[in-house]
């Protein structure tokens, strides 16, 4: 039989596929559905030897050496007739099995992703038609259209606002929802929320100055913060530049008192509600926030709107799905503001500048105002009174959504999603990234429909609305699901503002995309060139240039909550912001000024497009989960300087690298097992690929409440459990050393090593293949 032969020449039984032939080392294959070439051929009898005795030669005696040879001969004849009348057998049998529809064989074959697209052989297989994935990929730029891009901008163009769960943010979820159904994809579906949002009160709210028992109007703007204290506060105002802890750090350092006052700073580094988090840190009654005109061209008379909660989602129901049928207790986020918040122009903190006599602002500031002060004279009584009247009310927000279903793993999905609402006309916001979502919806769904692409696994398509908020939508819908979807969804692909600018690219992901995203770079067009890829454009350590996910990015929950891998990418201009985002004259003319905009928007449509099918396309999932290793040796050499005075405090660091090490063999062992595999075999496959997209969930803390601490990633979360925040902590030791609390250092060691070990084992697969030992 083949075993008794494989067994002879092998010493033990060789699985034979369409790709490799694989020695299987597991010792126990009894789980394992064997595809041999021999299956189901009863070759036994034509193998047995008997019938050679009726033509042997006369005895050896007489002529031993030609009987020798003649039996040779024919016992090779025979076993070579017999090895290639089976293996063409099984390749009939396996082409029959293609051409009944029975589904029992690949139709999109494909190779490892550490393959280069270029290098890739594939083999030709009988039945239906398949697409490779050059061919896949040239099919989706050849789709992608820029009119079409054009004709779904120009939806937000005859109008002015598209605030959450009023009218027209309602109006375009149905026209999406009508858009999702008429491209036939496979499902399409509305998500509801009910939401408590704060929204302008009857009045606008005022900033005012005071002097002498006088009160004059500085300025009452159209634009509010969201989730702002309401009430009146009076304080001195004291500029702190972008409102980063450096800023705040260098004036309290000068011995300025920051207690009691009304912090001005201007928008951009970081996100507003991290401004006012910490102003209130400082000690700070209110907040005054305004675009700086180096930092924002032609601004000078706009407030932007914005929300400073410090958190995403409902911040009335943390941690919880906000679905009417759920009782709630009374509570609420810990990162709501306790001061009053409010954005003015640019030209009305010029006003301020001039009527505070006290320190000009420090040089390296280097405001686009006028007259910079800092702060007032020690003897001025000049203060500013900021009254907010903003109220809260409840709200039915939806979410839309359409898919396609994948053919061999329907549970497995790609999520692709785009803010819809906005305060304003939010061209460049929402506008953009909900274009580029219907465009990919109407291409890849042709595909599947005319083409004959068959994806293995689902492609979500969504529409959030409350985005800004602070993701309200996509927050309540991972919370929702939470017990389901880190299982099932192992990509989230945001096209928010994919289009900023012209001459330069914004780009933040997880690690475990790095090595996809730019292998997709390499393969689409530069639109600002008339040759190179986009790849040429960003060089070849763009990985340098990776921006951090902030609380902005609806992205941001997917990866930080919920642990799935997230890739965000656009175009903006380098050194400059987009000077109307978030604000009433975020208009289609306006981003219109942007050179080759609908090229720009086309490319991007691309490289998600590629990014998604790249992901339903291939047998292995396409997430580089040996990437991850590199991250963490990167933090082990920032945490080496400080071994001496961690073991002063009779501590040691020993455990962390140790559990480092422990991940670096798992990821080994699993490409090992990756490589040793039959890729044919659909259980096999599928038991791999769920070790590789379970390695992000892996890095969230598992001893933290999802209530009390909701981002709980080690690498990216909020919180002291972060890599992050142990190093800050570790460097208190060399700086304030007396204000380092040993307790908590601990505790931080031993969370971030037990996560980077329970990673680790999750990684290795089987619970009898892992240990507590490092």
């Amino acid at each position: 039989s083949h075993d008794c032969l494989s067994t002879q020449f092998g010493g033990e039984p060789m699985s034979y596929t369409r790709f490799s032939i694989a020695r299987q080392t597991d010792g126990d294959n009894s789980h394992v559905e064997m595809k041999l070439a021999a299956d189901d051929e009863e070759g036994g009898e034509i193998g047995r030897p008997e019938h050679l005795h009726a033509n042997m030669p006369p005895p050896w005696r007489r002529g031993k050496n030609r009987c020798f040879l003649v039996i040779a001969a024919v016992l090779l004849l025979l076993i070579g007739f017999l090895i290639g009348y089976l293996s063409y057998g099984g390749r009939m049998q396996k082409a029959s099995r293609c051409l009944d529809g029975s589904g029992k064989c690949e139709m999109t074959p494909t190779t490892s992703y550490l393959v280069d697209d270029d290098e890739t052989e594939e083999e030709e297989v009988p039945g239906p038609p398949v697409l490779y994935w050059p061919e896949l990929r040239t099919l989706l730029s050849d789709k992608l259209s820029a009119r079409r891009l054009e004709d779904n901008l120009r939806q937000r163009a005859s109008k002015y606002s598209f605030e959450a769960g009023q009218s027209e943010d309602e109006g375009i979820a149905s026209y999406i929802h009508d858009q999702f159904t008429s491209f036939l994809l496979d499902e399409v579906w509305n998500d509801e929320h009910y939401i408590k949002l704060q929204v302008k009160g009857s009045s606008n709210n005022k900033v005012s100055i005071l002097e002498n028992g006088e009160e004059e109007e500085l300025e009452s703007p159209d634009a509010y913060v969201a989730y702002s204290k309401s009430g009146s506060v009076v304080g001195k105002p004291v500029h702190v530049n972008y409102g980063l802890k450096a800023d705040f750090q260098k004036l309290q350092k000068q011995g300025v008192s920051l207690n009691e006052t009304i912090i001005i700073f201007r928008a951009g580094k970081i996100t507003l509600a991290e401004k006012v988090a910490n102003a209130e840190e400082a000690g700070a009654v209110g907040a005054l926030m305004y675009l700086d005109p180096s930092d924002y061209k032609m601004t000078d008379a706009l407030a932007p709107f914005g929300h400073a909660h410090l958190g995403t989602g409902d911040p009335f129901t943390p941690g919880f799905p906000s679905f009417n049928h759920t009782q709630f207790p009374p509570v609420e986020s810990s990162g709501l503001p306790r001061i009053a918040v409010q954005t003015i122009s640019s030209k009305a903190v010029g006003k301020l500048f001039r009527r505070m006599d006290g320190e000009n602002c420090l040089l390296e500031w280097n405001s686009g105002v006028l007259g910079c002060k800092v702060m007032l004279s020690s003897t001025s009584n000049m203060t500013v009174k900021l009254s907010v009247n903003n109220v809260m009310v409840d709200r039915k927000i939806l979410n839309i959504f359409g898919a396609i279903k994948g053919f061999e793993e329907p549970d497995r999905y790609v999520v692709i999603g785009a803010q819809r609402d906005s305060w304003g006309p939010g061209a460049a916001k929402a506008g953009v990234g909900t274009a580029i979502l219907l465009e990919l919806a109407y291409v890849i769904s042709d595909m599947v429909k005319h083409d004959g692409y068959k994806p293995r696994r689902s492609i979500i398509f969504a529409s959030w609305s409350a985005g800004e908020y602070g993701a309200v939508g996509a927050t309540e819908w991972l919370e929702g699901y939470s017990a389901t979807l880190h299982a099932k969804a192992f990509t989230y692909i945001n096209l928010d503002a994919a289009v900023l600018g012209f001459n330069h690219m914004k780009i933040s992901a997880s690690p475990l995309l790095y090595t996809l995203l730019e292998r997709t770079m390499k393969g689409v067009k530069d639109p600002t060139k008339d040759s190179g890829s986009l790849y040429d454009r960003v060089g070849s350590d763009w990985v340098k240039t990776v921006v951090p996910l902030g609380l902005d990015n609806a992205a941001f929950p997917f990866l930080a909550y919920s642990g799935i891998p997230v890739v965000s990418f656009g175009f903006c201009n380098k050194e400059e912001e987009y000077s109307f985002l978030g604000t009433t004259e975020d208009t289609v003319e306006n981003l219109k000024r942007t050179e080759k905009l609908y090229a720009l928007m086309r490319a991007a449509a691309e490289v998600a497009g590629q990014i998604a099918l790249r992901l339903t396309h291939d047998h292995e999932l396409f997430l580089d989960f040996e990437r991850y290793g590199e991250e963490l040796l990167a933090f082990q050499e920032k945490f080496l300087p400080y071994y001496r005075d961690v073991k002063a405090l009779g501590l040691t660091l020993n455990w962390l690298f140790f559990a480092r090490g422990d991940f670096q063999r798992a990821t080994d062992a699993l490409r090992r097992d990756i490589a040793n595999s039959d890729r044919e075999n659909r259980v096999v496959r599928r038991a791999l690929n769920d070790r590789i997209m379970k390695v992000e969930y892996d890095f969230l803390s598992p001893y933290l409440s999802p209530k009390d601490t909701p981002f709980r990633h080690i690498f990216f979360g909020k919180g002291s459990h972060t890599l992050q925040s142990l190093l800050e902590n570790l460097q208190l030791l060399r700086t304030s050393r007396d204000s380092v609390n040993v307790n908590m250092l601990k505790e931080q060691l031993a969370l971030v090593t037990w996560t980077i070990k329970g990673a680790a084992n999750a990684l290795v697969g089987d619970i009898w293949d892992t240990d507590n030992e490092f």
